[in-house]
């Protein structure tokens, strides 16, 4: 019961730190986001209606959500639900405050790295405690766990389409191309910020093969499996160089959010042992990993 009453805390501060993002740094430095998201503002940058961006978000976060709550999982999307909620409430309550000047002469770009970076931290978060700030997080959830890619990959494709749409209407308001331009630049710059910090944060669909040598193989491969029941492991028998003694390499696959877990159960099972472990590609789609839910 504690414990859910923290997931709910988090995912609600998670809705509290992207809107506060999104009201003082993202949105007035008008750079486009991603995904509907970024349909929504292009459209309020346009009409210069703030009001609009929120009723559009509703609607499109709806459609979204009802998409989780079908492919992804019910917990899922209940919790990107309580994700989104809180965030169109506090765009609506939030007070008008300036914290930069958002003209490009002046402090444009201090508003889009901090926007991105908040954003970014706003997104761990929430999917650290098994939701998502709705939008194109929610079709990253689904497409990381078809294709075994992190979570963020889709925001690029979503960034793509939003994007093009965004400086579309920046033509057609300003006329003029220089604009469109800076806008796309600035809009880069958001994207990246954004993704990087979600990856560095959220690390449940980066894998990691960890290799263990050590004496009690045994012990060891006990202990991988009551760490993580649903990973398995190899052994192979070898010789050490200096010592001419023999040692087992016991080798497993596993994402980096369950390494800490596993090292420490390693550890305690064989503190002699000798292990070391490196980031992997192109893993087979056979490779379970258990869903957001």
């Amino acid at each position: 019961m504690f414990q859910k009453l923290i997931d709910y805390a988090s995912i609600v501060g998670a809705g509290l730190l992207y809107a506060t993002a999104l009201k003082y740094f993202v949105l007035p430095s008008e750079v486009i986001l991603t995904g509907t998201e970024g349909i929504a503002a292009a459209l309020s940058y346009y009409f210069e209606n703030y009001a609009l961006f929120i009723i559009l978000y509703l609607v499109f976060q709806s459609a979204l959500l009802f998409f989780a709550f079908k492919h992804v999982s019910k917990t899922f999307a209940l919790r990107s639900l309580i994700v989104v909620a809180t965030i169109t409430l506090w765009l609506t309550l939030l007070p008008e405050l300036r914290f930069a000047q958002p003209e490009p002469q002046n402090e444009r770009i201090i508003l889009v790295i901090f926007g991105g970076l908040l954003t970014g931290v706003a997104k761990a978060i929430a999917f650290q405690n098994r939701g998502s700030t709705g939008d194109e997080d929610i079709l990253g959830a689904y497409f990381a766990m078809k294709y075994l890619k992190p979570v963020s990959s889709i925001s690029i494709f979503a960034a793509v389409i939003s994007t093009v749409f965004g400086l579309v209407m920046s033509i057609l308001k300003n006329g003029k191309f220089e604009p469109v331009i800076n806008t796309l630049m600035y809009t880069s710059v958001y994207i990246f910020a954004s993704t990087e910090t979600l990856n560095n944060f959220y690390h449940k669909f980066k894998i990691t093969l960890l290799a263990i040598i050590t004496r009690q193989p045994q012990s060891v491969g006990e202990s991988i499996k009551m760490a993580s029941p649903h990973r398995t492991y190899i052994m192979q028998d070898g010789i050490g160089g200096h010592s001419g003694d023999a040692f087992s390499m016991v080798k497993t696959i596993i994402t980096h959010e369950e390494l800490p877990e596993l090292i420490k159960a390693i550890e305690n099972a064989d503190p002699e042992s000798f292990y070391y472990y490196h980031d992997i590609d192109g893993i087979s789609r056979h490779y379970y990993i258990p869903p957001i839910s």
